[in-house]
C-alpha cells in the first residue's frame, strides 16, 4: 500500500485561510497540485502537475498558494529582529511577498521606530495580490526618501501564471515609469551562462528586455563573470534603441549596406511613379511603388521588387 509523502511547512498558520480546491505549487512551480482536505493535520494535496518521470522536492523550497488570500504580515518576529541590522548598515531594505499599502506603512513605522537613519524601500512584486496593490504600494513607499520596485518574477510566474508574466512585467513596467519609481529586473536573467557557461537564445534576448529597467539582477553560478560581461555589453548596445519604455529610433547600421547609385526618381506632377525606376547596383532589382510603402521617405514611394 502506498503511502502520501509528508513535507513540513516553516509557517503552518498560512494554512488557515486554505480552501479545498485552491491550487498549490511547490519549488517555483515545478510541482502543482490541488487540495483536497484542510484539516488539523495539515493540507492533503492531489497531485496534478509534475514531469512525467517525476520530480524531487528538496528542503527550504517554496510553497505558492495563489488561490489563498493569506492573511498574514508582511514582518515576521523574525524580519523584525534582523531589521535592526539592516537599517544600521544597508542603503536598502527589500520587502519580499508586499500585498498591501498596509505591508509597507508597517516597514516605514519600523524603521522609524528603530532610529533616524532611514534606507531606500525596495518592493518585490512577488504575488498576485502584490501586482494587484502596486498602485498603493508605491503611493506608500514614495514617502519615503528613496523607493523602488522589484519584479521578482520566479514567484510572479507560479502566483499569475507563466502565460501571463510576459504581460504582468509590462504592466509593471509603466506604473512604475509613470511614479518614476526604478526597477529591478530579476530571476534567471542569463542563468544557463552564469551556471553553465553557455547561454541559451531566449535568455539573451531576455536579457536585452532588463534595458527597459534601472537594474538588472544576476544570479550567482561558476561563470557569474562571464555573465557579467555579456549582460555589461548587451545593455550598452540596448541603450541605444530603447530609453525604459521608449523606442529610441536609433539609425540602423544595415541601412549603410544599401548602395543607391540614384536615391531619387524625376517625376513631373501627374505622372505615374511606377514608369520611372530607381536604378540600383545591381541590374536584376529596380524599385516600384507599391501602396504599402507610400509613406517611407527612405524608399520615396517605392519599395524594391524582382524583375
Amino acid at each position: 500500500m502506498r503511502h502520501p509523502a509528508t513535507i513540513g511547512c516553516t509557517l503552518p498558520e498560512a494554512f488557515e485561510d486554505v480552501r479545498v480546491g485552491d491550487a498549490i505549487w511547490l519549488d517555483d512551480g515545478k510541482i502543482g497540485g490541488e487540495v483536497e482536505h484542510n484539516d488539523a493535520a495539515g493540507l492533503t494535496i492531489r497531485i496534478l502537475h509534475a514531469r512525467p518521470d517525476g520530480e524531487k522536492l528538496r528542503g527550504d523550497k517554496g510553497i505558492n498558494l495563489p488561490d489563498s488570500e493569506l492573511r498574514l504580515p508582511a514582518m515576521t518576529e523574525r524580519d523584525r529582529a534582523d531589521l535592526r541590522f539592516v537599517v544600521e548598515h544597508a542603503d536598502l531594505v527589500a520587502m519580499s511577498f508586499a500585498n498591501s499599502p498596509q505591508d509597507i506603512a508597517d516597514l516605514i513605522k519600523e524603521i522609524d521606530r528603530i532610529g533616524s537613519r532611514r534606507p531606500g524601500i525596495i518592493i518585490k512584486v512577488e504575488t498576485r495580490r502584490g501586482f494587484e496593490s502596486l498602485p498603493g504600494m508605491l503611493l506608500e513607499a514614495m514617502r519615503t526618501p528613496a523607493c523602488g520596485v522589484m519584479i521578482a518574477r520566479g514567484d510572479l510566474a507560479v502566483e499569475c501564471g507563466y502565460q501571463r508574466l510576459a504581460e504582468v512585467q509590462e504592466e509593471i513596467l509603466w506604473v512604475c515609469e509613470a511614479a518614476h519609481a526604478p526597477v529591478i529586473w530579476a530571476t534567471q536573467v542569463l542563468e544557463n551562462l552564469a551556471r553553465d557557461g553557455i547561454p541559451s537564445r531566449a535568455e539573451i534576448s531576455d536579457a536585452a528586455l532588463g534595458n527597459r529597467a534601472e537594474c538588472v539582477m544576476l544570479n550567482k553560478g561558476a561563470h557569474i563573470l562571464a555573465a557579467v560581461e555579456t549582460l555589461d555589453d548587451i545593455l550598452r548596445r540596448m541603450q541605444n534603441h530603447q530609453d525604459k519604455k521608449s523606442s529610441m529610433m536609433r539609425k540602423l547600421k544595415m541601412a549603410n549596406t544599401f548602395s543607391f547609385s540614384c536615391l531619387t526618381a524625376q517625376c513631373n506632377p501627374g505622372d505615374d511613379p511606377s514608369t520611372h525606376p530607381v536604378q540600383l547596383q545591381d541590374p536584376q532589382a529596380v524599385l516600384k511603388k507599391t501602396p504599402a510603402f507610400q509613406k517611407h521617405p527612405a524608399l520615396n514611394n517605392s519599395v524594391i521588387q524582382e524583375s
